[in-house]
């Protein structure tokens, strides 16, 4: 199953952690270094969600942003 929102399209973005090691110059130390990158990735906040799509009830994949912002309109 795709982490996509089925409202607004929002999907996962790319990103990195950066490692530093030292103390940084306005503590006292001589400057941070970078010692590692790693990739990760950010994931949207989908929730399955009981919503009406078209008259129909259907389960489907939201972000909280649009249930937030009323956009799911959710089955009585």
């Amino acid at each position: 199953m795709s982490k996509i929102c089925e409202i607004c399209s929002k999907k996962p973005v790319a990103g990195r952690t950066i490692t530093r090691r030292g103390l940084a110059k306005k503590k006292g130390g001589v400057g941070q270094k970078i010692t590692g990158i790693n990739r990760r990735r950010f994931l949207p906040n989908l929730q399955t969600v009981r919503a009406v799509v078209k008259g129909v009830p259907m389960r489907i994949r939201v972000c909280v942003k649009c249930i937030k912002a009323g956009k799911v309109v959710k089955q009585a």
